[in-house]
């Protein structure tokens, strides 16, 4: 799924599943934001069929298509197909169309219900562009011990692709690998207890909370190998006409060429349980399950794919709930609503294509396909934006992006190949990060704006914190998907550098983090490559310029009036690309400010007057006051003591 901004209907692509339309009396975008009236169409799940929108270009028309994905399952006439919701808050009218979606549908529910695991409040590491296939048990090791040793120690490990048994078709060429068994190869038998082993030397030596295995839906990327158990069958995926013209490559693609072998619905959970209970017996957490759009292809015979993609899911709910207690789960390749609308405890889904560190192309395209995605996909899970490598030219660029992301925080390098400070502006000591507490998404002023494509808008993605807003600015122009190549491509930019703007309302909840209920509107901001210190009143805007792949993060506090001529905004761990993640209480009493704080290292706040003393713990310390930005700075030397969340900061004015 990605992005596509438009001005009339013949521009809506096929397989549309959200469209959000921007809509004024004059047709002018310079009126008043409460003036513009926003219009979400969500094309919906109808019996077995699944709808989706497209354009028409001969008639400039938008046009409803629905579909079974099996010839079998016809019907003549649809009555609950689409539902349009209209707002002038666009990311309150998106909620409020789901929840009414969820209300009809009554087969999924959204994000804020559902249980997030544990893995998301914490830095991992993943195996895949470390090892590729290739992973073992020593490999994996070698990377606990090499993140750990720097000093940015993993807390959650998912072991991708790699430690299954597969094998490919007797007497047939090509890379097609089925799944020979549900225990792990023999990379992973080397030790005497199988995958046991390196779970226990995860958690026992490098103090993992968390192991995460992959597998595909279908059990592997050609599914399971034919045979008598669970009702095995091989099916060639049966292709829509929509997916052919956006993606024509799944005409060679090896599973049309030989097929996948497909588990009988009716046995897919004796399936998962076997194959989660060992690996939970092995201590195992979790599983990240990949390749889960190819069911809307391989419903044909067995009522259609809305029928196959929900006994699927039911199943596969049904087996993490049994054996994985924090809901360990990463839904992947998940985006069609015939998942999203039967999703009801999965909790975390992959918000993109993967992060490709040999393809240059890709990386403007990542983050802004994972900002856009999670316009949508975060009313149902909390979108995951993918590994990085914290050793790569464009490192800063995605790793900054995932730290204001909302989700899950992992790198993928392999074992020795590390910027540590890098890591250190992502993860605290304790292996723990400052997670933003929303799916970050583009600011409103974006949300109908090409960043990859018009050549003039810089992309700005927004979250919140408690007691501070956090807004990034991204240069993705440069590269888009082509509708004409079919492919990812580079195409000329209009200029070397862009000028944007940011706003202290770009945060769209910003007034949620004020501690004043009559606030005022005006804010700092705290520019984290640069370290300025900025005043915004309200409505003020502040120019920025970046270079194509440039970036920039702002912490955005709104400004607290202590006394006349008196003011003070906290700012958090200043170092940190989340800065005000780190504040978890924060309390006015006259003119005293009392902070609980999680973390250690630089803490700033900003003061329009020089404090009279600071103190952590009661203890006094030393500060630093710039008189000119109004920025106060201290060090928090190490983490609160053992047993303790927080340590307390006050600053006395």
């Amino acid at each position: 799924m990605a992005q596509k901004m438009g001005e009339s209907g013949a521009d809506v692509p096929l397989e549309t599943q959200f469209l959000l339309v921007e809509t004024n009396s004059s047709g002018s975008h310079l009126e008043e934001e409460d003036e513009i009236v926003y219009a979400v169409f969500l094309p919906l799940i109808e019996g077995p069929f699944r709808a989706s929108l497209q354009g028409n270009n001969s008639r400039d028309e938008l046009e409803l298509c629905l579909e079974s994905g099996d010839v079998d399952t016809e019907a003549a006439s649809f009555s609950h197909s689409v539902f349009v919701h209209a707002g002038t808050d666009p990311f309150a009218t998106i909620t409020e169309a789901v929840r009414a979606v969820k209300s009809h549908l009554k087969t999924f529910r959204q994000r804020h219900e559902k249980k997030l695991p544990g893995i998301v409040d914490y830095f991992g590491w993943c195996t895949w562009d470390a090892f590729y296939l290739d992973v073992t048990q020593e490999g994996v090791e070698a990377g606990l011990k090499s993140l750990t040793a720097a000093g940015a120690p993993p807390k959650f490990v998912i072991i991708d692709d790699g430690w299954q048994s597969v094998a490919g078709d007797e007497n047939k060429a090509g890379e097609l690998r089925r799944l020979t068994g549900i225990k792990e190869n023999s990379k992973f038998q080397n030790k005497g207890d199988g995958i046991k082993n390196i779970v226990n030397i995860a958690k026992e030596t490098y103090g993992l909370k968390y192991v995460y295995v992959w597998h595909a839906i279908t059990g592997y990327w050609g599914g399971v190998r034919p045979g008598e158990e669970y009702g095995l069958v091989l099916k060639f995926p049966d292709l829509s006409k929509g997916l052919l013209e956006n993606d024509p490559a799944w005409k060679t693609d090896t599973i049309q060429l030989q097929g996948l072998g497909l588990i009988n619905p009716r046995h897919v959970y004796k399936f998962y349980n076997e194959l989660h209970s060992y690996l939970a017996s092995a201590g195992v957490d979790g599983v990240k399950v990949d390749v889960q759009c190819v069911l809307e292809t391989l419903g044909a015979g067995l009522g259609g794919r809305v029928e196959l993609t929900r006994l699927y899911h039911q199943a596969l709910d049904a087996s993490v709930a049994r054996n994985f207690e924090d809901n360990g789960i990463i839904a992947c390749m998940s985006h069609n609503t015939d998942a999203l609308y039967c999703a009801k405890n999965t909790a975390v889904v992959r918000a993109s294509d993967d992060f490709y560190p040999s393809d240059p192309v890709s990386h403007t395209i990542h983050v802004a396909s994972v900002a856009y995605n999670s316009v949508f996909l975060g009313e149902f899970m909390q979108p995951d934006w993918d590994m990085f490598q914290s050793l790569h030219p464009v490192a800063e660029y995605h790793a900054s992006a995932r730290a204001i992301s909302g989700g899950p925080v992992y790198v993928s390098d392999a074992p020795g190949k590390h910027d540590f400070e890098l890591l250190k502006k992502i993860v605290l000591p304790d292996g723990s990060v400052l997670r933003a507490r929303l799916p970050g998404r583009p600011t409103r002023d974006c949300l109908f704006t090409d960043p990859a494509r018009n050549g003039v808008s810089l992309l700005k993605i927004w979250n919140m914190n408690k007691y501070t807003g956090v807004v990034g600015v991204y240069n993705c122009q440069g590269a888009a998907w082509s509708s004409l190549e079919k492919k990812n491509a580079f195409h000329e930019t209009k200029s070397e550098a862009i000028t944007g703007y940011v706003r202290g309302r770009d945060v769209h909840l910003i007034r949620e983090a004020a501690t004043d209920p009559d606030w005022n509107g005006d804010c700092v901001a705290y520019c984290n490559r640069t370290g300025e210190v900025v005043t915004l009143p309200h409505n003020a805007a502040m120019p920025i310029s970046l270079k194509v792949l440039e970036h920039e993060i702002f912490t955005v506090s709104p400004m607290k009036v202590l006394a006349p001529g008196v003011s003070f905004a906290p700012l958090g761990l200043v170092n940190m690309y989340n800065a005000g993640g780190a504040i978890e209480e924060l309390r006015y009493e006259e003119r005293l400010v009392s902070m609980e704080v999680r973390g250690c290292g630089k803490f700033g706040v900003y003061s329009s007057n020089k404090p009279s003393r600071c103190s952590v713990e009661t203890n006094e310390v030393d500060f630093s006051y710039d008189s000119a930005s109004g920025l106060v700075s201290l060090s928090l030397d190490h983490m609160p003591e053992e047993g303790k969340r927080v340590q307390l900061v006050e600053v006395e004015l």
